[in-house]
C-alpha cells in the first residue's frame, strides 16, 4: 500500500521554486557591495560566477546546487550581469569537482550557512507544534517550516525530511486536542458518550444518527420528536466550553471528519436522510 502523504508533489515543488517574477528575483538576489567583494577574490571568470549563482541557491530557496543541475536561465543572466560576465562562463564552472566542495564550505564559513542536521530535527518539530494545534494543513506546516530554517541560514533538507517533520508535529498536535477534549470528562461523561453509539431501541439506527437526523417539515409531531433529540443530547451534560479550548479551525475539521465517519457507518439506504452540508451538534459551539 502507497504510503499517505500530507501534502502533493506540486505543492512540495512549490515552496523550492525560485522567483516568479523579475521584481522579486531583483530583491532576492541583488548583490550587496561585500558580497561582491567576496565574490572578486575568486580567480577567473567561470569560478566567480559559480560561486555567486550558488551564494543565490543557498539563500532563496535555502539549497545547494548539485552538481550536473543547471541554473535558471534567467537567475543566471541576473547574476552574469551584475559581476559584468557572460552568462556563458557557467560551462566550464566546476569541472573540478573539489572546485565546488570547496566554494560549498567557503559559503558556508563567510556567510554563516548551516546544513540541516540531526539537531534540528527536533527543534523543527517543536517549533510546529503551535501552527499544528491550529491546522492540520502539511502545506501550511511545511511553508512554516521552510520559512523559518532560510531565516535561520539552515539550508533545506530534503523532501522526504520536511514531510516527516510535518507529519510529526500533526501527530502531535492531534495527541494535545485529545487531551485537551477528555482532560475535563469524568467516566459519566464517557459512558454517555458511549451510549450515543448504540442502536436506538427498536430502531437500526445508532443515538448518534437519531439526534443528528434533520427535524424535518414543520408540523407538530416533527417538533415533538426534535423536542425529544434535544432533551437527549442535554442528559449528555458535557462540561461547559469544552470546545472553546481548541482553535475553531480543528474543532470545525474535527466535526467534517466525524460527520463522514457517521455517514459511512449508516446502512447504504439511509445515508442520504443526512444532509451531507450538515455538521454535528458540537461543530456549533461559538468560540471566542
Amino acid at each position: 500500500m502507497p504510503r499517505r502523504t500530507i501534502f502533493s508533489d506540486t505543492e512540495l515543488a512549490s515552496l523550492l521554486t525560485l522567483p516568479d517574477t523579475e521584481a522579486e528575483a531583483i530583491r532576492r538576489y541583488t548583490f550587496s557591495d561585500a558580497d561582491l567583494a567576496i565574490i572578486s577574490q575568486h580567480r577567473g571568470p567561470a569560478n566567480r560566477l559559480g560561486f555567486a549563482v550558488q551564494l543565490c541557491y543557498m539563500r532563496y530557496p535555502g539549497v545547494v546546487l548539485a552538481a550536473g543541475d543547471t541554473p535558471s536561465t534567467s537567475l543566471l543572466r541576473l547574476v552574469a550581469a551584475q559581476l559584468k560576465l557572460p552568462p556563458e562562463h557557467w560551462a566550464a564552472y566546476g569541472k573540478r569537482e573539489q572546485t565546488r566542495r570547496e566554494h560549498l564550505v567557503e559559503l558556508q564559513t563567510v556567510f554563516g550557512f548551516r546544513l540541516f542536521g540531526k539537531r534540528h530535527y527536533r527543534s523543527a518539530v517543536h517549533g510546529l507544534e503551535e501552527l499544528a494545534w491550529q491546522t492540520d494543513k502539511g502545506i501550511v506546516l511545511a511553508g512554516a517550516l521552510v520559512e523559518s530554517l532560510r531565516q535561520r541560514a539552515i539550508l533545506l533538507p530534503t523532501p522526504s525530511v520536511i514531510e516527516r517533520i510535518c507529519a510529526e508535529a500533526i501527530t502531535r498536535g492531534n495527541r494535545r486536542i485529545y487531551r485537551v477534549l477528555n482532560e475535563s470528562l469524568v467516566n459519566a461523561h464517557r459512558r454517555r458518550l458511549d451510549g450515543l453509539l448504540e442502536r436506538k431501541e427498536g430502531n437500526k439506527k445508532t443515538q448518534l444518527q437519531w439526534v443528528r437526523q434533520s427535524p424535518g417539515r414543520p408540523n407538530s409531531r416533527h417538533m415533538l420528536e426534535h423536542i425529544e433529540r434535544l432533551k437527549y443530547l442535554q442528559a449528555v451534560d458535557l462540561p461547559d466550553g469544552i470546545g472553546r479550548s481548541l482553535h475553531q479551525n480543528r474543532l470545525l475539521k474535527l466535526a467534517a471528519r466525524a460527520a463522514r465517519c457517521v455517514r459511512l457507518s449508516w446502512p447504504s439506504s439511509n445515508r442520504n436522510a443526512v444532509t451531507p452540508r450538515w455538521l454535528p451538534w458540537w461543530s456549533k459551539v461559538s468560540l471566542p
